[in-house]
């Protein structure tokens, strides 16, 4: 295909995304900042699960995030708790009622739908070449890579389990499969 508008292409892909996040948003009388919040922490380790981590994350100012965590809190959708090394860190960990909500607000079908569609045609190229413009506009814009933590280059496999080869602390498998604020692409 040649002359394709790469740009316009993750454009308008991006600009689906937003239109059906508006419309799930409204139905749950929330913002899509809000959703977009809940979705990170369900999927943030215990290293990006701070306020400032979802800051970076979402490339929204502090105050912005700081706000929506007020809402969610009060809520009932997420909880804080200081870090029980140093307490002036907080950790964020969404309530059931939060990945509840999370669920509800999810575009499963528009996803489902295009997935079907995509694995029709090449999926695990499809999907690499998407990785790869990713990662292409993350290192353009100076941005963390936020990647999975098993795919970092600092996650260590030992005879026990894993361990963070930054922080030397063991890693869940769990936190193995979520995302990393220290992610450093291999």
């Amino acid at each position: 295909m040649q002359g394709i508008d790469i740009y316009g292409l993750i454009e308008r892909m991006a600009a689906l995304i937003r239109s059906e996040e508006r419309k799930k948003c409204a139905e749950l009388g929330l913002q899509p900042v809000h959703v977009q919040v809940l979705d990170y922490l369900s999927r943030c380790n215990k290293y990006s699960d701070t306020p400032a981590a979802t800051s970076k994350y979402l490339g929204m100012t502090r105050g912005t995030v700081s706000q929506s965590l007020i809402l969610l809190e009060k809520r009932g959708f997420i909880e804080k708790t200081s870090d029980s090394a140093d307490k002036r860190v907080i950790h964020l960990h969404l309530l059931p009622e939060g990945l509840n909500t999370l669920k509800q607000a999810q575009l499963s079908e528009l996803f489902n739908k295009a997935s079907d569609l995509l694995n029709q045609h090449h999926a695990s190229a499809s999907k690499e070449i998407i990785a790869h413009a990713l990662a292409a506009l993350q290192k353009a814009n100076s941005s963390q890579s936020f990647g999975l933590c098993k795919t970092c280059q600092h996650f260590t496999k030992t005879p026990t389990g894993f361990v963070c080869g930054l922080t030397k602390e063991k890693l869940s498998k769990s936190d193995s499969e979520k995302i990393c604020q220290e992610h450093t692409l291999v």
